[in-house]
């Protein structure tokens, strides 16, 4: 894995967790909307948009990067359509990107000779 993929996998794992924290609140507002006087759906809308829009952009690049299979970058955009799936995305997102490592590592030692295969 070269240094730009890598990048593109944390950048996608850095933004999907605050993407669903604010999905997440900006569900809670729209519920406390319609029950109270509270109103913070314009302010959350637009955290939540900005949010939402970097997501998407880092998971083209990511796709773009990684030359996922299309089910699996569905699987990654699906993800950030759902209230919690953030969170799932992030998680997924770190074990790809250690296991890429791992591998890229192993590849370069068996390279170099370091180690016998």
């Amino acid at each position: 894995m070269d240094i730009k993929t890598a990048s593109a996998l944390r950048r996608l794992r850095l933004v999907s967790a605050p993407e669903a924290v604010s999905f997440l609140l900006l569900i809670v507002c729209s519920v406390l909307k319609r029950t109270t006087e509270f109103n913070a759906v314009p302010v959350m809308g637009m955290v939540h948009g900005v949010l939402f829009v970097l997501y998407v952009l880092f998971w083209l690049d990511a796709w773009n990067r990684t030359k996922w299979s299309f089910g699996r970058a569905a699987l990654y955009f699906i993800l950030s359509v759902l209230p919690t799936g953030g969170f799932f995305a992030e998680r997924k997102l770190k074990r790809e990107a250690d296991n890429a490592v791992n591998l890229a590592i192993a590849a370069r030692a068996r390279q170099e000779g370091i180690v016998n295969a």
